[in-house]
């Protein structure tokens, strides 16, 4: 997950208030030194920490609680958060040209082909321009990323004029419903590449101006959102890399600084890990409280309705087949880390190491190899695997028999808890409430 040792940091901290039997003032400073550690370690502004700590300690000792005093508290955190990294940029799924701005190096050309692949994920036909004619290669990396992910791509290899390529480019690919605009990288102070993004801006007259921002600049991002606000009005920002540094929090708060928002964030380098940021999920997720939501757009995305048959399976009816489909949706969804810590761990006290997660991502791989050895009757009736068939299936497999075992209970696991869902539809609401959604 994006910003692990923050989240775990500031995890750590509001155990403490979850383990505590009186909410007192001692512990309210405690818990507002180690929020004050992680997010200076985070790479956050100093004078906000400080703005942020007191706030909390004065909302916690001095508002009457709504709940119990350690939700209250918690509540207190969770919103104070949201306000230092400020509400995201919603760019909505509609008919739209979109002009990519940044700086050299910031991953934008890998961003704007992200994009292109989240607003096709939403069911719009994105197109890509390629207006980039100052770097060497940006027309090849831009086709290529295009073509992977399936999106439309328009460029002129040879040619030197962005603002004619724009213009041309639109014309071209007016029947789509999402045009993206990919333009030179620039720095700042960059007097003619600056005015080549204003001539760029007016010739395409965009609805929103996306500044990508690599999230190791920490404090530094704010003077950069600043200038590109200044030149051509940024309606918002994507932060790249939010997965890999330790500088995450410090661009997330120094934009919010900057009077704009972030609209998306780069969570992954494929072409899929690209998120909408929405401010109370994102610190929802940091907290450990996860983020159903967005585990649920994901499943939507990316799994099909016959993939699994769910009526047959609150019936009674789970097979092996079923189980191997399930596997398969899950790998679907992403990295097993990633999908689990959308789930509200955190809030049932449950931590899990990275071992964990690779010992399991191994298991479910193994149970996988081991259906394959598997004949059509043994997956669609589990009953009939023998002892015999057993030693059959590991030596197929290149696996042991206890582990053709463990599969068979965990299916057995697995089934008896779709038969206590039965007695109505599931009712994703209901989760959600249960969890505090």
């Amino acid at each position: 997950m994006v910003l692990d040792k923050l989240g775990e940091s500031l995890q750590g901290a509001l155990k403490k208030i979850v383990g505590a039997g009186r909410i007192d003032e001692r512990l309210v400073d405690e818990v507002v030194k180690d929020i004050q550690r992680a997010l200076l370690q985070a790479d956050v502004n100093v004078k906000l920490v400080m703005q942020l700590s007191q706030r909390i300690k004065e909302r916690s000792l001095k508002e009457q609680p709504k709940m119990n005093p350690r939700e209250h508290v918690i509540n207190i955190v969770y919103q104070e958060l949201i306000s230092l990294i400020g509400k995201g940029t919603d760019v909505g799924l509609s008919p739209q040209t979109i002009m990519m701005v940044g700086l050299q190096g910031g991953g934008k050309t890998t961003t704007t082909a992200k994009l292109a692949r989240y607003f096709q994920r939403k069911g719009l036909k994105s197109a890509v321009i390629c207006a980039d004619t100052f770097r060497a290669g940006a027309y090849d990396q831009l086709k290529t990323l295009c073509e992977q992910a399936g999106v439309a791509f328009y460029g002129e290899k040879e040619s030197r004029d962005p603002v004619g390529i724009t213009q041309r480019g639109l014309k071209a690919v007016e029947k789509y419903d999402v045009k993206i605009i990919d333009t030179a990288g620039r720095h700042s102070l960059e007097a003619d590449l600056i005015k080549e993004m204003e001539a760029i801006h007016k010739a395409s007259l965009p609805q929103h101006n996306l500044l990508v921002l690599d999230a190791a600049m920490g404090q530094l991002a704010r003077e950069q959102a600043r200038v590109f606000n200044q030149s051509i009005g940024i309606t918002g920002v994507i932060i790249t890399k939010l997965d890999g540094t330790a500088k995450g929090g410090g661009a997330l708060s120094a934009v919010s600084e900057a009077s704009t928002s972030i609209a998306f964030i780069g969570t992954g380098e494929t072409l899929d890990y690209l998120e909408k940021f929405e401010a109370d999920r994102f610190i929802s997720r940091l907290l450990g409280m996860g983020d159903i939501k967005t585990l649920i757009e994901r499943a939507e995305e990316s799994l099909a309705e016959e993939e699994l048959d769910m009526e047959a399976m609150l019936r009674g009816r789970f097979t092996l087949k079923d189980m191997y489909k399930q596997l398969e949706a899950m790998n679907k969804l992403g990295p097993l880390k990633q999908v689990m810590q959308m789930l509200p761990l955190g809030r049932l006290g449950m931590n899990i190491s990275e071992d964990a997660y690779n010992v399991t991502k191994e298991k479910l791989s193994r149970y996988q190899v081991i259906m394959d050895s598997m004949t059509e009757a043994e997956l669609q009736e589990p009953k009939i695997i023998s002892s015999a068939r057993v030693t059959r299936i590991s030596r197929g497999s290149g696996t042991r028999p206890e582990d053709v075992r463990e599969l068979l209970k965990y299916h057995r696991m697995m089934q008896k808890a779709i038969k206590g869902m039965r007695g109505g539809r599931f009712n994703i609401q209901k989760m959600m409430k249960k969890f505090g959604m």
